[in-house]
């Protein structure tokens, strides 16, 4: 069976029960379920069909261990640059960074990690697609996922731990698992307040 008759899923279903999935078990990924999610990332669409996307992935524990404390150092760096915050204690009761809190505790659990990279000064544009796509085969297979993104005080350490040469980005970072709960729906704001026609501001026909 090919990686693309595995997927099954209808896309709409797909699209609409998709969610950021940050809490996960901690159960392996079959390797042929990693294989079908980055041959869904290498389809995306991407300039010129260069095709720069790269990716890491980080199956092995020690690694995952490691990885888990950098990426813990990088998401409160991020929290101390935008929101001045240094423990959770500084985190509002009942806001969204209460579930990414968590997940930077436990990214050292994660049964698999994905760093989608490219080649320094490549376009996000050519980069970030292949990423979707690697989370909606995700969603197909039952697999939770994420996207995030690191910090510039670990950049360094996470290259050197992946022996990953100077050249290369990191443009996200996907932990993938087994959700701790479920899928959607979820809650959207309607297009009627978020997209315009012609004009900024201007209600699309079916407001």
């Amino acid at each position: 069976m090919t990686s693309q008759t595995r997927l099954t899923m209808p896309i709409g279903e797909a699209m609409f029960s998709q969610r950021a999935i940050r809490k996960l078990r901690p159960d392996p990924i079959p390797v042929e379920d990693i294989h079908t999610l980055l041959d869904a990332a290498v389809k995306a669409p991407n300039g010129g069909n260069h095709q720069p996307g790269r990716f890491m992935v980080v199956t092995d524990r020690a690694l995952l261990q490691q990885f888990g404390a950098l990426y813990h150092e990088a998401w409160w760096a991020k929290r101390r640059d935008r929101e001045k915050w240094s423990s959770k204690a500084d985190i509002p009761p009942g806001s969204q960074y209460q579930h990414a809190a968590q997940l930077a505790d436990e990214m050292k659990d994660a049964p698999a990690v994905v760093l989608v990279c490219a080649p320094r000064g490549t376009a996000a544009p050519s980069v970030l697609p292949s990423a979707q796509n690697l989370m909606l085969a995700a969603r197909a297979l039952e697999i939770g996922s994420v996207l995030t993104m690191l910090h510039p005080q670990v950049d360094e350490r996470v290259r050197a731990l992946f022996r990953m040469p100077a050249d290369v980005e990191i443009f996200c970072c996907i932990p993938l698992g087994y959700p701790r709960g479920k899928f959607g729906p979820t809650t959207r704001l309607p297009t009627a307040k978020t997209a315009f026609f012609n004009a900024w501001g201007a209600p699309p026909p079916w407001s």
